[in-house]
This record gives C-alpha cells, structure tokens and sequence, in this order.
C-alpha cells in the first residue's frame, strides 16, 4: 500500500497560529494539534505534542503498533504537564491531539479533544472519532454533523486534552484501508465552520492531496473561520 499526504495551515483571525501538525511518511504517521492556552502556551503545547510523538515512533526500535501509539500520546501529556510546571506563564496549557499511524494496510487513529479523523471510502464521507466535549457526550454517540451545532455555546467546552492531568488513556482504532481510501485529519477550525456534505463534495475529488487539502483550509477561511485552521488529507494510491 502506498500513500500520499499533504497538510496545510492558516492562522485564521488569530494573532497566531496555536495548531501544529505532521506528515511523515516515512514512519507512516500523521498528526494534528490544536493548542489552548495564554501567553501563547497553546503554541507551544501542540508543538511540543507533535515533537513527542513523531520522537517516539522514531526512536522505539521495534516494529510500529497500536500499543506505541498510545504510549506516545501518553507521554505528550507527561512533557506538557511537565513544561508548564517549569514555566508559570504556560501553566494550565493543554491541547487537542488527533494522530494516525499506517500499519500494514490498516489506519490505527487516536484523538484527544475536538480535532477530529474522517474517512472518505465509496463515495462516503464518514467521521471516524468522537470529540471529547460535553456536546458529544450529549448526543450519545449520534453523529455531530446531523446535528445544528455551530452555534451553541458548549461546543468548545472539551472532556478530555493532552497536559490537563497526569491520567490519560487515550482510546486507539483501527481502520482497514483500500485502494481509494482517503482520510481527512482536521482541527475544529476546520469542521466548526464547514459543513460536512461540503468536506464530503472536497474529499471526493480526483484532484492531488495538496489540493484538496489547500482547498479545506481555503473553504473554512472563507466561511469566516475564527479559529486556527488545519487540514491534513491522506490518499490510498495503491
């Protein structure tokens, strides 16, 4: 199975642009990040997400797997608990983290917060994790996208963030992939304006990855998007 990937950015109205992320196909791995924070601590939160992950799956030694995944999201949340305590300006800061890890034909994805991993397979777009927020523990399960949410006033009110507390089990999925597959890997800057028939009308285009994955970022920044915006678009080519 190979893959191409590409992931693109805008600071949105912000001052500065508190999300990071990663396309490393070499490992097979990709992420997005989405900090929280004053002083800008979210920035260095979701960075230093990003670091520790990517560093773990570099460094481990053995094969890559779902158990490795895990570990590395845990021990983001060790270094940023631990960062802030070291700097009182960035206590309290925290972020989102959405990673995929490609192994042996099959996606294995984790989240944490809102950012969110969508699949796009036989012309179907399908959202593959659960935000960790209140408004979803709320719909019980029931798909966020049938829903009018935009506008209500718990959405960004998250459950679960990596550097909130030492305690963190991250869950971990596997998706089978095939030729065709394509997933889409998004900050909440990205779904909390676009609507989700309009990712489904981007992520079915033939177009390159880079593209369509400009072409998420662009369609939020259109929309009036607020927030930090981030895609990362991941294509099964054979």
């Amino acid at each position: 199975m190979s893959l191409a990937a590409y992931g693109a950015t805008h600071q949105g109205r912000r001052s500065t642009n508190e999300d990071a992320w990663l396309v490393d196909l070499n490992l097979g791995l990709l992420v997005v990040a989405d900090g929280m924070g004053g002083h800008n601590a979210g920035e260095v939160a979701s960075a230093l997400a990003v670091k520790v992950i990517r560093e773990v799956c570099e460094s481990s030694g053995v094969p890559l797997t779902q158990a490795l995944l895990t570990s590395a999201v845990q021990l983001a949340n060790e270094r940023i608990l631990a960062a802030a305590a070291e700097q009182p300006a960035h206590l309290g800061m925290g972020t989102t983290v959405v990673a995929v890890l490609f192994i042996d034909g099959s996606a294995f994805y984790t989240s944490v917060g809102d950012s969110r991993v969508y699949l796009w397979r036989s012309g179907r777009l399908t959202q593959l994790t659960r935000d960790d927020s209140w408004l979803a523990e709320t719909l019980d399960g029931e798909g966020e996208h049938t829903h009018d949410i935009g506008s209500h006033p718990m959405r960004h009110v998250l459950t679960k963030v990596v550097g909130l507390r030492p305690e963190l089990e991250p869950r971990v999925s596997e998706c089978p992939l095939g030729a065709g597959d394509s997933l889409l890997l998004c900050s909440d800057g990205v779904h909390g304006v676009v609507p989700h028939e309009v990712l489904a009308t981007m992520m079915s285009s033939q177009r390159g990855v880079e593209d369509v994955a400009q072409s998420v970022v662009k369609s939020a920044i259109a929309r009036g998007a607020t927030d930090n915006v981030t895609a990362i678009v991941a294509r099964v080519v054979r």
